[in-house]
């Protein structure tokens, strides 16, 4: 949990319930009516989501502009349940780093090696903290080799993944002015954490395991072009579970 985000309520769903996803190359293709009634059953309840009569346009078109962005086949995006209880509304995708065979579902609590969460959230008065009305929460945890979770430098490089994907400056915390990034931001603030978890007893995975957590906020400039961060929430992503870049082909070990 993070941010204050709220947990489905049990009635609705076990904890290991399967989130249908769409698959990368779909994500943006299609009926956006069929991806809300897909969102919204998925529940089975009423969550908030684009489309009910009463939202204002600008939170339609922030929705809306998600579903138009592109991400390697690699990453599993889709939409979740977003936390009702930060703003008047909100909308969530999680996303998860699978290999190309893998099953179509990524469960709600998902043990994969990266997976993550982005929340959309709208408050039509804005809020001062926000310094704008439209604000994105970001989570994303991965499995690191124990090398790498022992450097002390990894939290300064996991952050500026995610300050080069948003095109800030490492230190600071708003796109520049006149910057060709692909998304501007501002009010950018977050925490990394690196844990290791040791196992005892009788308790199923490796005796000792090494995560990376990533939680960060910032503030949108507009309700267009979100399709941009959540581009640049993936690359993160990626970069945390140790992906070549996009367009890089891993070669194999040879015997």
């Amino acid at each position: 949990m993070f941010g204050g985000e709220s947990r489905p309520d049990p009635s609705d769903s076990g904890p290991n319930r399967p989130i249908p996803l769409l698959r990368p190359h779909h994500w943006g293709l299609g009926s956006a009516r069929l991806r809300r009634s897909q969102a919204i059953h998925t529940y089975g309840r009423t969550v908030t989501s684009s489309g009910a009569p009463d939202e204002p346009a600008d939170f339609r078109a922030a929705v809306e502009s998600l579903h138009a962005a592109r991400v390697r086949r690699e990453i599993e995006v889709g939409p979740i349940r977003p936390p009702q209880r930060l703003a008047p509304y909100s909308y969530a995708v999680g996303a998860e780093v699978r290999p190309p065979d893998d099953a179509d579902i990524v469960p709600t609590d998902s043990q994969g090696s990266a997976f993550g969460r982005l929340i959309l959230l709208y408050d039509p008065a804005g809020q001062d903290a926000w310094n704008g009305t439209i604000r994105l929460v970001a989570y994303l945890q991965a499995e690191v080799e124990a090398a790498l979770a022992m450097d002390p430098l990894l939290p300064e490089v996991a952050w500026s993944w995610l300050s080069d994907a948003l095109g800030v400056p490492v230190g600071e915390s708003a796109t520049p002015e006149g910057s060709s990034s692909r998304v501007a931001v501002t009010a950018l603030g977050g925490t990394v954490t690196s844990t290791t978890s040791v196992r005892y007893g009788d308790i199923a995975g490796p005796p000792r395991a090494h995560q990376l957590e990533v939680r960060a906020s910032w503030t949108a400039l507009s309700s267009q072009g979100l399709d941009g961060h959540l581009e640049a929430f993936c690359d993160v992503l990626a970069s945390a579970a140790g992906l070549p870049p996009a367009g890089v082909t891993q070669l194999g070990t040879t015997t």
